[in-house]
């Protein structure tokens, strides 16, 4: 996957692939009012990253979603997310940073991945 600027109106694309890979967080299992993707790093050159739905709702499309990465800081790479979105993204990110990383680096299978997620708290 190429990187965009954080201002960039295309939709991000992945290799049917990397969706096989890929772990489908609700609203209800983040807090965020959209839906996530996470992975484990797999064969990407890059860092860590998860996928972000730009649109608010359960419904996860592919197609619909911004790519954050997660270190040194979150950012969005490619896609847009609102100011308030990217917020709460990064601070999910934040609250679960461990589990992320150790799921990425495929420290933690999907299963402790899920049970090490804590919900953001609502505002």
């Amino acid at each position: 996957m190429t990187s965009a600027k954080a201002t960039s109106d295309a939709p991000a694309t992945a290799d049917s692939d990397d969706i096989f890979f890929m772990t489908n967080l609700s609203p209800r299992m983040t807090g965020l009012p959209m839906a996530v993707w996470a992975s484990p790093r797999g064969n990407a050159r890059h860092d860590v990253r998860i996928k972000v739905n730009m649109t608010h709702g359960n419904r996860m499309t592919i197609d619909d979603t911004a790519v954050v990465a997660v270190r040194p800081a979150p950012r969005v790479v490619a896609g847009r997310l609102s100011s308030e979105d990217r917020r709460a993204v990064a601070d999910w990110i934040r609250l679960n940073y461990d589990a992320i990383v150790g799921y990425w680096d495929e420290q933690l299978d999907t299963g402790q991945f899920l049970e090490r997620l804590k919900v953001l708290p609502r505002t």
